[in-house]
């Protein structure tokens, strides 16, 4: 019983101790303005990259200014996350 209390604890763990958010990773900006680099274009095969519903105008690993807050980025799929003020958001995960 024991061993599997241990063995739930670090499933839980797994998914939910994690500082890194589900889609990418965040770190301070040198200038406090807020960016987002994509750095996987899910597959290379989807078309055009769109936040928000306009054309990326950045090449993959290229940062790019953009408003703090929700973004919704699609190119074959699509997936909402967040960005925090005066941060840049490094997009690198399409799935689920």
């Amino acid at each position: 019983m024991r061993k599997l209390v241990v063995v739930y604890v670090a499933l839980i763990c797994l998914t939910d101790c994690s500082d890194r958010p589900l889609r990418g990773s965040v770190e301070k900006s040198v200038d406090g303005r807020t960016y987002l680099v994509v750095a996987d274009d899910n597959g290379g095969a989807c078309g055009p990259i769109k936040l928000d519903g306009r054309i990326w105008p950045h090449r993959i690993g290229e940062s790019g200014l953009v408003s703090p807050g929700r973004h919704k980025i699609e190119c074959g799929s699509d997936a909402a996350f967040d960005i925090p003020t005066g941060t840049t958001f490094r997009f690198d995960y399409w799935g689920p």
